[in-house]
């Protein structure tokens, strides 16, 4: 189960199918994509920490595409490579933390808007976005592919975003606290759903190599031969 279906991410797919061949084209490199995409979400959250909210959207939403771009031309370009995975997974906590770390900021700093728990809940929001990343991360590193759970990272981009830039701080912020709220909400359900995953997955994994030494022990005595030696 994901917040976004199929069909939104598949149209959104579509549309910057353009730009990725444009780029691919001109030879722009993966990692400066990944790079520059970076930079842009950065500056992103320091709108955010200075309370314009809707511009901050605005600017994340129009950005938003660096943040595929770079896998898809990495691909089409045959430029794949293991330290380019590995800087786009480092830069996207770069980039989470800031967004995040600019609301906290805001509702730390802002004289209309000023909230402890807000700040804290996004704050909460963060810590869980990236251990929804290191979960994942840990769990392939034992072989497991535990990309499960409700929030995916396309999920988090577009709450991080879109709703802002539709609604600001209207409402008197109320739309913004929610999504806020949603976003820290989904990020420790998603946590929880890949620490439950690889915990099923590595028991029967460590149930099926004791069965198989058992098995394969040459002084094994099965119990029935217990029972008859008593």
């Amino acid at each position: 189960m994901t917040l976004l279906p199929d069909w939104v991410k598949n149209g959104y797919l579509l549309l910057i199918d353009p730009v990725a061949d444009w780029l691919v084209e001109r030879r722009v490199h993966p990692n400066t994509i990944t790079v520059f995409g970076t930079v842009c979400t950065v500056v992103g959250g320091i709108i955010y920490a200075t309370g314009h909210i809707k511009t901050g959207g605005w600017f994340l939403s129009l950005t938003a595409l660096f943040d595929v771009l770079d896998g898809i031309v990495a691909r089409r370009s045959n430029r794949s490579s293991i330290f380019g995975a590995f800087l786009d997974s480092t830069l996207d906590r770069l980039a989470d933390g800031f967004v995040l770390g600019g609301l906290a900021v805001f509702y730390a700093t802002s004289a209309l808007h000023h909230s402890i728990p807000l700040m804290i809940t996004a704050l909460l929001g963060l810590m869980g976005a990236l251990l929804t990343s290191y979960t994942r991360a840990r769990a392939e590193a034992l072989g497991l592919d535990a990309k499960v759970g409700l929030l995916q990272r396309p999920e988090r981009v577009v709450l991080m975003a879109a709703p802002q830039a539709l609604f600001g701080l209207f409402f008197n912020g109320w739309p913004l606290a929610i999504i806020i709220i949603i976003l820290t909400v989904t990020a420790w359900i998603t946590v929880v759903q890949r620490v439950t995953y690889v915990y099923n997955a590595t028991t029967r994994a460590d149930a099926a190599h004791a069965h198989t030494d058992t098995e394969a022990s040459p002084d094994a005595v099965p119990a029935d031969a217990h029972r008859a030696l008593v």
